[in-house]
């Protein structure tokens, strides 16, 4: 199971996360791509970043929303959708491109990864933007208990799925993850990351907040680089995953 993290995003003076104390740590870097945080100069030091480490490289495009984060909603057409979806990973391929490093995946962001496990629409956007585009990177999303619907939507585009769960967020009943509007929505201490990792690691399972486990089955755990017990969180999975 490989260790992932949304990165590079920090946008000119404005500065997100522990980047460089994280990176050591992981399999698969997520950059932003300039619409919901980042920009060129930011979006080429990540890239260099996990190059140095031998870090996978991800896209982590989301809404045209600096502002917000892109982690508001945004009602779009999906030609538009698809226009700002694969005009983010040419701006990243790029870059990789002109660093002699691999574009290897691409995982959508906030608001955008969460109306694509909600609406088809969405979903099936994407996966027609992705299959015009490059139809071999793998399309990171949520595993859910159903997972096995979202594979067979993608099959027909021809677009592999790789699945991940997070250490950091609580789970509701139905296997998704809480809203942040929720008390408890995200966890605190290092203690219940690990617990809820070590559950994710040996049993393809967590707990929801009311207590049920949930059965879930996960390719790459994720930590959310703007939280502030991203570097704990890396250093734990990392030891746990038996990485130096």
């Amino acid at each position: 199971m490989k260790i992932n993290c949304d990165m590079g995003e920090s946008f000119g003076l404005w500065q997100l996360g522990c980047d460089e104390q994280v990176m050591p740590y992981l399999d698969m870097a997520n950059i932003a791509c300039g619409m919901h945080a980042s920009d060129p100069v930011v979006m080429k030091k990540t890239v260099l970043l996990a190059k140095q480490h031998d870090v996978m490289i991800g896209a982590h495009p989301g809404y045209p929303d600096l502002q917000g984060f892109g982690r508001r909603f945004m009602a779009m057409e999906k030609d538009e959708l698809a226009a700002f979806f694969i005009y983010q990973l040419g701006a990243l391929q790029a870059i990789c491109q002109s660093e002699s490093v691999t574009l290897s995946y691409v995982k959508p962001h906030g608001a955008l990864y969460n109306a694509m496990m909600k609406d088809d629409d969405v979903f099936l956007a994407l996966l027609s933007a992705l299959n015009q585009y490059n139809a071999d990177l793998p399309l990171v999303v949520m595993a859910v208990p159903d997972h096995r619907r979202y594979q067979d939507l993608a099959a027909t585009y021809g677009i592999q799925l790789w699945f991940e769960a997070f250490v950091d967020r609580a789970y509701d009943d139905s296997g998704r993850l809480t809203p942040r509007s929720v008390s408890g929505s995200s966890l605190t201490t290092i203690e219940q990351i690990e617990q809820q990792a070590l559950m994710l690691i040996e049993e393809q399972a967590v707990i929801s907040l009311s207590g049920q486990k949930i059965a879930i089955h996960a390719d790459t755990l994720c930590i959310h680089g703007d939280g502030p017990l991203s570097l704990p969180t890396a250093q734990v999975l990392s030891a746990r995953l038996h990485r130096q």
